[in-house]
């Protein structure tokens, strides 16, 4: 497949922070001009137009330079957009895919761009031979899948380009493979000058301490799948979309197959507009499904390891977060997808189900990518733990289990505080779970009007209970999975038999 127009010497009108950020690059590419060889890594926030920059910064490597470029993606997707950019600036390109087996002798091509894989294997095969290439552009730099083709451009410029520069592998940092970093224009400054859409935040707390992390420095599937294609956090979702979503075009991010499949269904069910996306989805389905997002006011899609680079769809008004990450990077990427603003879009929502705000913090606040890019090392060991998120959440009760509880106006139990009294008072530890005990006794006979029915309230409380023995175990320092477990399965037990003791004709 060849992409291309004809080389003109006109470029495409830029922002002005646009312009200084190459400015800055070029001036660095300058001071560093005697070396044979100079890796430079440059950031800019999703939506900030790297796609942009380094096209108008291959444009002057073609005019100003008469080298050759090539710039390496990780996605086909990437491939065409770039392809259409670089025309747009001008630059006659071709696009090595998978149909391209050698390169035509009779055209000259001024750029070339390609997946990594394909470039890879065809260098090896020496299929193809790149030469007079003055500048290689990696764009989405932090995926290591790269390096493998560093050996192959032992000379010239090589330019990474991410929103992130924090390696996806944290064995193999960034600053090995560059030498400098350069920082675009801040989030903060784009929202502020009207270039992003400015974020709502709407945090759920979500219990996260079962969450395995893999190799690979994330959560795994396996773990995330069991918590979050659960009925409780599906129901969760539902109601989080009905709170705060409701009509708006929403992408929901999951990390499971089954997770997403499950959402897929429960919000058919419930009548919404959804479609379900994931790396599995043929490529004319996926076709069809974005361009009925594009179409659909109040679309819905629900996706896994899909929607996260090499997609653009201004119209989105609300991410979901129907998952816990600790990738900084992934983070970004699904946030991104919401930024974009358009003559009728200054703002965006950004639901939360997975502690990512408290981890990571606001996706525009101030975020030292120097720092992180020189000690990533010291970034990664200090996320914050699940543990430590969870130590001062508060429980909220979903609104449909509140009116279960319509007669109850005290829903909250201080467990720390209630811990200091016991242990001034020099009673033993597990007093704080009897006094817990008593205030949903309380509730349950404020709410109840026999047995039964008692006992059904008694049970609707475990999501309570769970998160009263989490702060509870954190006060006696004894965090073991299976002890808490112990102590939830003990204190519903305790709690169902105490029904049985519940004057149903009291007026007290």
């Amino acid at each position: 497949m060849i992409i291309g127009t004809k080389a003109t010497s006109k470029g495409k009108d830029l922002y002005p922070y646009q312009i200084e950020a190459i400015d800055k690059i070029f001036t660095q590419l300058e001071e560093n001009s005697e070396k044979e060889k100079y890796n430079l890594l440059f950031q800019l926030p999703t939506g900030g137009g790297k796609t942009v920059i380094f096209s108008e910064i291959a444009r002057r490597f073609v005019y100003n330079r008469n080298k050759k470029v090539v710039i390496l993606t990780h996605r086909i997707e990437l491939c065409k957009q770039t392809s259409k950019m670089l025309n747009e600036f001008g630059v006659n390109s071709m696009v090595i895919n998978s149909k391209v087996k050698k390169l035509p002798t009779d055209k000259e091509y001024f750029c070339y761009v390609a997946m990594v894989e394909t470039l890879n294997n065809r260098l090896n095969d020496e299929d193809i031979k790149m030469e007079n290439i003055g500048l290689v552009i990696v764009d989405e730099a932090h995926y290591n899948s790269f390096t493998k083709l560093f050996k192959f451009f032992k000379s010239g410029v090589m330019l990474g380009v991410t929103a992130t520069p924090l390696s996806s592998n944290i064995n193999q940092p960034m600053k090995r493979n560059y030498e400098h970093l350069i920082v675009g224009e801040s989030i903060p400054a784009l929202v502020e000058k009207g270039y992003l859409a400015k974020a709502n935040y709407y945090r759920y707390n979500v219990g996260l301490t079962a969450l395995k992390i893999g190799s690979h420095g994330d959560y795994t599937v396996s773990s995330s799948e069991r918590l979050y294609a659960d009925s409780g956090m599906q129901i969760k979702l539902l109601q989080a979309y009905q709170e705060r979503a409701l009509g708006k075009k929403t992408l929901i991010f999951n990390n499971g197959i089954k997770t997403s499949r499950q959402v897929y269904i429960n919000f058919k069910e419930a009548g919404y507009a959804i479609e379900h996306l994931d790396n599995t989805t043929p490529s004319q389905e996926r076709l069809r499904i974005l361009n009925w997002l594009k179409n659909t006011p109040d679309a819905i899609v629900t996706s896994v390891s899909i929607l996260t680079t090499g997609f653009d769809e201004p119209t989105v008004e609300s991410i979901i977060l129907n998952r816990a990450t600790r990738s900084l990077t992934l983070y970004f990427q699904m946030i991104g997808r919401g930024s974009r603003v358009l003559p009728y879009k200054k703002e965006f929502d950004v639901i939360d189900l997975g502690n990512n705000i408290a981890r990571f913090g606001p996706w525009d606040g101030e975020i030292d990518w120097l720092k992180v890019f020189r000690n990533p090392d010291y970034y990664l060991q200090n996320i914050i733990s699940d543990e430590d998120l969870e130590r001062d959440f508060d429980y909220e009760m979903p609104a449909n289990m509140k009116e279960l509880f319509a007669n109850t106006t005290e829903f909250n139990f201080d467990i720390y505080k209630s811990y200091e009294q016991v242990m001034r008072a020099g009673l033993k530890p597990h007093a704080v779970l009897e006094k817990s005990m008593e205030q949903h006794l309380t509730m349950i006979k404020e709410n109840s009007h026999d047995l039964l029915s008692a006992r059904q309230l008694a049970r609707a409380l475990e999501g309570d209970v769970i998160h009263r023995v989490k702060k509870f175990a954190h006060c006696i320092t004894k965090s073991t999975f299976n002890y808490k477990k112990w102590l939830v399965e003990d204190y519903m037990s305790k709690l169902l038999a105490k029904t049985s003791y519940i004057d149903f004709d009291s007026e007290d």
